[in-house]
């Protein structure tokens, strides 16, 4: 359960993280980022900090918190099994 648990996490933050390093890497570069840029970086953060809470939350305080992750339950991986595509 702790594994479906992180595992949901990983799969939530890294395309925020990578952004972010993708990001980094352009103003290494020499690249100017206007204020949308920074409104978008913040955006990414405030997305992940909710999702992390409410996570947490659904595992270790009530199931009803999965409304706020939009449904009510998180999914259930089964060996062998892949989530349809499309």
């Amino acid at each position: 359960m702790l594994y479906n648990y992180l595992l949901s996490l990983v799969r939530t933050l890294a395309p925020i993280i990578a952004g972010w390093l993708i990001v980094q890497v352009a103003v290494y570069l020499g690249i100017h980022l206007d204020g949308t840029v920074l409104v978008s970086l913040e955006t990414s953060a405030f997305a992940a900090g909710y999702y992390v809470v409410f996570r947490w939350a659904e595992l270790h305080v009530s199931a009803r918190f999965g409304w706020l992750l939009g449904w009510a339950a998180p999914p259930q991986y089964q060996d062998g099994q892949r989530a349809p595509l499309g």
